[in-house]
């Protein structure tokens, strides 16, 4: 096979994601190019595909079936959000369109903290959740879930991350997700447990090797 022939695409057009990918599969698998080998959905020429699932695993598994059969190879997908306790698990997949238009952060916040302004921190338990997949064409799927448990505060703190970062502190810390460094997040993130999970599925296809029964 090619140097430069893909192996594994990610059900994604966001960079972050596909760098924290590869750098989990960095000198795991030999004469695997992580740089050239591991894409994206854009470099794939993937399609967009519609998140229709009621649960982060259901989203994440058509996403990865879709693009793994638009391109013929391994694909990998992932779905998460923000589950809170006090509101029965929500906006959960409802996440990045809580407060009406997908992906906007600042009105996702504001409806979120309005929600629960009268609401105790004893009682302002949550989770950041994240269901990753993995399909191979013509030779099964499986999925792998991540969690990051902490307590939401009063308002926003912190510059970094995106969407729900700066309201979730994690369990056993001082600072809000959106105060941690990079190397700091993913160590501990939702997406990173689902992806570590997923890894020896992974590294058994890319070496050939069928997925195990589950």
């Amino acid at each position: 096979m090619s140097a430069v022939e893909p192996r594994l695409v990610l059900a994604t057009r966001n960079e972050g994601k596909l760098r924290e990918l590869r750098e989990l599969l960095r000198g795991r698998i030999a004469g695997l190019d992580v740089d050239t080998q591991v894409i994206d959905a854009a470099a794939a020429g993937a399609p967009d595909v519609p998140e229709t699932g009621v649960t982060f695993e259901a989203n994440s598994l058509l996403k990865a079936r879709a693009v793994a059969e638009a391109t013929g190879l391994p694909a990998i997908a992932d779905d998460s959000g923000l589950a809170v306790d006090v509101l029965g698990g929500a906006p959960g997949i409802f996440s990045a369109r809580w407060a009406g238009a997908h992906g906007d952060d600042a009105a996702n916040l504001e409806l979120l903290l309005a929600q629960l302004a009268d609401i105790g921190p004893e009682h302002r338990g949550a989770a950041f959740i994240c269901a990753a997949a993995l399909a191979v064409p013509g030779a099964g799927e499986t999925v792998e879930r991540g969690e990051l448990r902490g307590t939401l505060l009063a308002s926003p703190r912190g510059a970094g991350g995106f969407g729900y970062d700066p309201v979730l502190q994690p369990l056993g810390e001082e600072r809000s997700c959106a105060e941690l460094t990079n190397a700091e997040k993913n160590a501990i993130s939702h997406r990173g447990q689902a992806f570590r999970a997923l890894l020896p599925s992974i590294v058994r296809v890319l070496e050939g090797r069928p997925l195990p029964e589950k």
